[in-house]
C-alpha cells in the first residue's frame, strides 16, 4: 500500500478478506491507514489434509460437511463480491493468499476487472492454480523453476514486507529488548504460530516453559483464539517470560529485531521476514498444510532453517524443541551460518515490484 500510494498518491485502495482474519487484518491495516475502507467477504475453504488420503478426504465426516457448507460459503461470496465489485468498479484487483481470494477473483474475472494475484508459497495453492488462467499478471514468492505458471505474465518479485524489517543495531536490540520487559543481558527466543496462533507449539512453550527459561528469554505470541487459556496456565509477565495475542506490524519488526532465536511456522511471508532481519530460526512446519512442509523443506535444503518435525509434540515428556532451543543458544557458529543463509533469500525490493506489477495491469475507467 505505501509503494502504491508512492506511484500514485491519489490512488483508493479497499482492503477485503474473510471473517477469520479480520481482526489482526483489521488492526495491520487500520494502523497503516485508518481511512482504508475495510469490508469482510463470505468465503470458505477446501480442506485437504497432507497426512490424509484421498478416500479419507471422502469419508470423514469432519472433512465431507465443512467442505459441502463452505462450498456454499464460496457460491454465496461470489455472488455479494459481484455486486459490490459491479458497483464500485476498481481498476484492478489484487489477490494474495487464501481461499477468500477465489469468490472475488471469479467476481472480477466476470466482471473484466484486471486481476493481479501473488504465490507466497513455493508450492501453489489451490486457491491460485483455480485463479491462474483468469489473472492478468502473477507474481510468485520464489523462483518460477518452482510453479508451472505461464512464463508470459508470471514475474518472481519475492514478499513484500513491512518496510520496518531491517536488521537492529546492538545497541537497539538491547533498547527494544528493555521496552518488552525483558533482561537485556539475556538471549531472547520469540515463539510464533502465525496470525491466529498455533496451539501446538503454545502448548508446549507452556508444557517447558521451566526448562526454556533457563536457557533464554521467552516471549511467546500466541494468537487471540488461545491467549485466555495460556494466560492462565503461564505465570505472569516478568524479565524472562512475556505472553502477548497479538502485535502490530511496527512492534512486530522490533521485537524480532532484538530476537536472538525465532520459532515459528513455515508461513512465507514470515520466513521472508525474518531473512530480512538475518534470524537464526527454528520452523516446525504443519503437516495438515502440505504447502508449509514443500516451503519448509526449501529453506532446509538451502541450510537456512533447523526444522522440527511436529511429531515430536505428540510424544508425553518429549524435550525436541528445548534441546533444538539450547542448540542455537550455545552453538553461535550454527546460529551464525542459519541467519546469514536465510538473510540470501531476502528481496528487499518485492514491495516496489509488486506495486509496479500492480499498477501495469490496470485498466482505464470508462
Amino acid at each position: 500500500m505505501r509503494e502504491l500510494k508512492t506511484l500514485h498518491p491519489n490512488i483508493h485502495v479497499r482492503f477485503w478478506t474473510d471473517k477469520g482474519f479480520a481482526l489482526e487484518a483489521h488492526r495491520i491495516v487500520s494502523d497503516y491507514d485508518p481511512s482504508i475502507k475495510f469490508q469482510t467477504v463470505l468465503s470458505g475453504k477446501f480442506r485437504r489434509y497432507h497426512h490424509l488420503s484421498r478416500l479419507q478426504h471422502l469419508t470423514i465426516p469432519s472433512v465431507v460437511f465443512p467442505n459441502i457448507l463452505d462450498g456454499f460459503k464460496v457460491f454465496l461470496g461470489t455472488i455479494q463480491s459481484f455486486f459490490r465489485l459491479l458497483f464500485w468498479r476498481p481498476n484492478v484487483v489484487f489477490l494474495k493468499g487464501g481461499f477468500v481470494c477465489v469468490p472475488v477473483g471469479i467476481a472480477a474475472w466476470l466482471l473484466r476487472i484486471p486481476i493481479v494475484i501473488h504465490d507466497s508459497d513455493a508450492h501453489p495453492g489451490l486457491a491460485n492454480r483455480i485463479l491462474a488462467p483468469m489473472a492478468k499478471r502473477i507474481t510468485t514468492g520464489v523462483s518460477l523453476d518452482h510453479y508451472n505458471y505461464p512464463p508470459e505474465k508470471s514475474a518472481y518479485v519475492g514478499i513484500p514486507i513491512d518496510s520496518h524489517f531491517v536488521p537492529l543495531p546492538e545497541k537497539k536490540r538491547q533498547e527494544v529488548k528493555l521496552k518488552f520487559g525483558f533482561d537485556p543481558k539475556r538471549t531472547l527466543t520469540v515463539f510464533v504460530g502465525g496470525g491466529q496462533g498455533s496451539k501446538q507449539i503454545n502448548d508446549n512453550v507452556a508444557l517447558h516453559l521451566i526448562e526454556l527459561v533457563k536457557i533464554t528469554n521467552v516471549m511467546l505470541l500466541s494468537g487471540t483464539k488461545q491467549y485466555d487459556e495460556l494466560r492462565s496456565l503461564t505465570p505472569p509477565d516478568n524479565a524472562h517470560f512475556r505472553i502477548e495475542a497479538f502485535i502490530p506490524p511496527q512492534g512486530m519488526a522490533e521485537l524480532l529485531g532484538a530476537a536472538d532465536i525465532v520459532v515459528t511456522r513455515a508461513g512465507a511471508s514470515a520466513l521472508l521476514e525474518l531473512a530480512a532481519l538475518s534470524k537464526p530460526t527454528i520452523v516446525i512446519p504443519s503437516k495438515r498444510l502440505v504447502w508449509q512442509v514443500k516451503h519448509a523443506k526449501l529453506y532446509v535444503d538451502m541450510q537456512a532453517v533447523y526444522p522440527i518435525d511436529e511429531d515430536h509434540f505428540t510424544e508425553e515428556g518429549d524435550q525436541t524443541l528445548v534441546h533444538a532451543v539450547k542448540r542455537l543458544v550455545t552453538d553461535q557458529n550454527l546460529a551464525d551460518r542459519l541467519a546469514k543463509n536465510l538473510h540470501r533469500l531476502a528481496r528487499p525490493n518485492a514491495s516496489r515490484d509488486m506495486a509496479a506489477t500492480i499498477m501495469s495491469a490496470t485498466r482505464k475507467k470508462r
